[in-house]
Parts: structure tokens; C-alpha cells; sequence
């Protein structure tokens, strides 16, 4: 038959709903060349979803197979995965289920897909779900996954932990929605790593109408996104008495207004006695990580009301505790953030690969260079099941241990692949206008803020394996 009546054939059978005899006509013209193989395999997966659909109550196991057939057919096909994912889940296979709605997004990303991956993620894992949204959103932008996911995380993990119920009421949908966006401000000039010596003061003081509250002094540094955002979670010394270390620490969510310019230089209404806040952030200029600016800023009597300290009354003391419960969640996400720079710098280089000609060949003929994205294919996925593994486990209040693990060990993956993914650009990826020289430097941040990788193997990794 003419290409045009085999068309009328096929429309005349699917409307028919005889969806058996279609798939016959489809591979019968793919064989004979009328059909190339992405279109028969489109075809293919519309009408195996359409027959799974139709035999789902009669013959569920029959349909589960047709589904998997038709996602595993055409990634991007929605209703395709959406089903599959939906029977396996009804199975009780969420796991499997979750990574159909994964490929599908990589595939072609729709709403949809994100609406089923939520559907499935009380039974999956619920950080599952952060995992794969950190690494999407930061294999288009390192800065967007921090700004987006990584710093209100780590305060909603503070004030789940911690705050009150009026706390949590009033600032946990605002940052779910970014009304309100989060820095935060742990790190001093003096105390990286050390946070339980920090200096920065947290004083009783009363504010205008003599409403209670503090006044906050001294200097933090590396606050990332600090000008854009409308709040700092800081961390700062309520009991001077040093000799408590972290255990005078407490942790308090401080107001400021969003700043439009690279620095910025606030001033706050006198206090009842008089006295001016004043806070001033200095920009820090850095060789990557450009969509995040990072800032040194200095706070002079800035005063926060006393319903900000986390916890209240109950939360003095318990601020290193708090941070920490955010900053562990915060690894694993940083780790997310890792494999989003690794999947773009792979897609980067292997289309550099396949379009560059040199000797006549495309270089992603040359076996060297196909060793080199064998094994970046390699480090990327192994890196995102770790993380997804470590997900699960923080999702039943476990992986502590694993968390800082897979931040080590996936902040230094990505430093490798990058430098694989800049070498296979040649003299290009050296130059600012390919993608990958920016993916090379933002990738070596990675293995030093969320704990320096030698802090976390020293200090975390290896005391809880020797039970130090």
C-alpha cells in the first residue's frame, strides 16, 4: 500500500479501538521502510498505552507489561509513563516506578511528570523527589539549585526540628512558595569548620515599643545569596560564657530587606534606647558560582524580636543542634547538585563529541574519547543511585553517616568529570563562551562549602566508624 493509504488503514484501526491489528500494520510498514524506527516506536508505545488502558481492570499483570513496553519505547511519551509508573506503584515496585517518571522527564520534561513523581513519593521516599528537582534544577544552573532548594531546606529542617508551632505555621509555607527566600549565616572570618567557637553576639534587648527581643553584633562571611534574600538563618553566641562552646549556641531567623545591588548597606528604626541596627554586606568575588553571589557581612546592634529565636525560649542552647539536623539534609542535596553539574557537562561533551571533525572523524569515533564518557556515564549514575539510597535512608530518620559520605565522595566525582568533559572541548572548553568552563569551575565549590571534605572524613565520616 501507498504510504497515504496505510495511514488510512492505521486511522481507520485505531479508531476502531483494534489497537493488535494496528501494532501488526506499524511493524509491517516499518519493515518496509514506510515508517523510520523513532516514529514505528512512537506508534508502538501510543498503542500499547492504549491497550494497557483497556485490559487495566481485567487483566492488570498484562497491562503493567504493555506500560513498561511502551515507556521503555518512547521515554518522553506521557501517558506512557505515567501509567507504568501508576501500576508499579500499585505493586508496590515505587522504586522502579520513580525512575520511569525520572527518564520520561530527562526525555521531555511536562507537568504532569512532576505531578505523578509527587503522587508517588509518600510511599517512594519523600526526599526522593528534592533529589531529583536539586539535580534538574542544577544541571541548568548550579546558582538556581542553591537559591531554589538548598537554603530553605536547611532552615525548614531547623524549625521542623525545632521551632514552635506558631514558628512553623507562619514561616514554612512561605518558604515553600519563595515568598520568602533564605540565606544562611553560620560561617566567621576566624571559624569555618569550628562552628562551636563562633564570636558572633546575641544580646537581650528591647526594641522599638520595648517589644523583647536581641540585638546581634559582629561579623559573618560566605553568606551566599545574602543581598536577594529576605532572611538570614544565623547562628550566634547567647551565653557569653565561651567555655560552653556549642552548647551556648542558639539559632534565630533575622529579617532584612531584599538588597537590588551587588552590596548593600542596611539601616534599621531606633531601638527604646535609642540606638540605630545597622547591617552591611560586602560582596566576596569569586572565580566561579557567579549566579550566587557570596558576602561577608558585618552586623552592628541589628536587633531581632524574640519570636525569631528558633524555638523560642526552649530553642537557647540548641542552635549548633538545629543547624546540623539542616546541614546533613543539606550534604545530600549538595551531592544532588554535584550530579546535576556532571549530567550537563556529559551532555555537553558528547555533542561537542559527535559534531567536532578532526582527521576526518568526528573525536567521538576515537576510542579514547569514548573511554572518557564510558566512564563519566559511569561515575554519574553511580553517584545518583548513592544518592537516591541515601534519600530513602533519610527518609526513615536514618543515613546520617551516608549523607556525609555521598557529599564527599560526589563533590569530587564532579570535579573529574568537568575536567573530562573541558578536555574533550580542547582549547574550546578553556574559553568562556562553551558551558563547560563554567561547569569546571563551579564544580570545585562543591567539595568545600556544606563541610570541606576533609572535615567530613575527619570529623564525621571516620569518628562515627570508630565510634570517637
Amino acid at each position: 500500500l501507498a504510504p497515504w493509504a496505510t495511514q488510512a488503514v492505521f486511522d481507520r484501526l485505531t479508531g476502531l479501538h483494534r489497537w493488535g491489528e494496528a501494532l501488526t500494520l506499524v511493524d509491517r510498514d516499518a519493515r518496509a521502510g514506510l515508517l523510520d524506527k523513532a516514529a514505528a516506536n512512537r506508534r508502538r508505545a501510543v498503542l500499547k498505552t492504549a491497550l494497557a488502558i483497556d485490559v487495566e481492570i481485567d487483566e492488570p499483570a498484562r497491562a503493567l507489561i504493555l506500560a513498561r513496553e511502551a515507556a521503555k519505547l518512547a521515554p518522553g511519551l506521557v501517558p506512557a509513563a505515567t501509567l507504568a509508573a501508576r501500576l508499579m506503584a500499585r505493586g508496590n515496585d515505587t522504586r522502579k516506578a520513580a525512575r520511569v517518571i525520572e527518564d520520561a522527564w530527562r526525555a521531555a520534561p511536562h507537568p504532569d511528570l512532576a505531578t505523578a513523581y509527587l503522587d508517588l513519593a509518600p510511599s517512594a521516599a519523600p526526599g526522593l523527589a528534592m533529589v531529583v528537582a536539586t539535580e534538574e534544577l542544577s544541571r541548568g544552573s548550579l546558582g538556581i539549585g542553591g537559591s531554589l532548594i538548598t537554603r530553605p531546606e536547611i532552615l525548614t529542617r531547623a524549625l521542623v526540628k525545632g521551632g514552635t508551632e506558631a514558628q512553623k505555621q507562619h514561616w514554612l509555607p512561605k518558604l515553600a512558595t519563595a515568598e520568602v527566600m533564605a540565606a544562611v549565616a553560620v560561617t566567621e572570618p576566624d571559624f569555618g569548620s569550628d562552628v562551636a567557637g563562633i564570636k558572633v553576639t546575641a544580646t537581650p534587648a528591647a526594641g522599638a515599643n520595648d517589644a523583647p527581643g536581641y540585638v546581634i553584633n559582629g561579623v559573618k562571611t560566605w553568606c551566599t545569596f545574602a543581598a536577594r534574600a529576605d532572611v538570614l538563618m544565623l547562628l550566634a553566641r547567647t551565653d557569653p560564657d565561651r567555655a560552653r562552646t556549642h552548647r551556648g549556641l542558639s539559632l534565630f531567623i533575622v529579617s532584612k530587606p531584599r538588597g537590588d545591588g551587588h552590596g548593600f548597606e542596611f539601616a534599621q528604626e531606633a531601638m527604646a534606647d535609642g540606638s540605630t541596627g545597622k547591617m552591611e554586606g560586602r560582596p566576596i568575588d569569586t572565580i566561579g558560582y557567579r549566579g550566587m553571589h557570596s558576602y561577608e557581612i558585618a552586623l552592628d546592634n541589628w536587633w531581632v524580636p524574640a519570636e525569631n529565636l528558633i524555638g523560642e525560649e526552649g530553642g537557647l542552647g540548641k542552635g549548633f543542634y538545629l543547624q546540623m539536623e539542616g546541614f546533613e539534609n543539606g550534604r545530600l542535596q549538595t551531592a544532588a547538585r554535584a550530579i546535576g553539574v556532571m549530567q550537563a557537562a556529559y551532555e555537553a561533551a558528547l555533542e561537542y563529541a559527535n559534531n567536532r571533525t578532526v582527521f576526518g572523524s568526528p573525536i567521538s569515533e576515537y576510542e579514547l574519547t569514548r573511554v572518557k564518557l564510558g566512564r563519566m556515564a559511569v561515575l554519574i549514575q553511580a553517584a545518583r543511585q548513592f544518592s537516591y539510597h541515601v534519600a530513602t535512608l533519610m527518609a526513615k530518620g536514618e543515613g546520617s553517616i551516608e549523607a556525609s559520605m555521598v557529599k564527599a565522595y560526589v563533590c569530587r566525582a564532579a570535579e573529574w568529570v568537568t575536567r573530562e568533559a573541558m578536555q574533550i572541548h580542547g582549547g574550546y572548553g578553556y574559553a568562556e563562551e562553551y558551558s563547560v568552563s563554567r561547569l569546571f569551575v563551579d564544580a570545585r565549590v562543591l567539595s568545600i562549602f556544606e563541610g570541606a571534605d576533609e572535615t567530613l572524613c575527619l570529623k564525621v565520616i571516620a569518628r562515627k566508624l570508630c565510634n570517637t
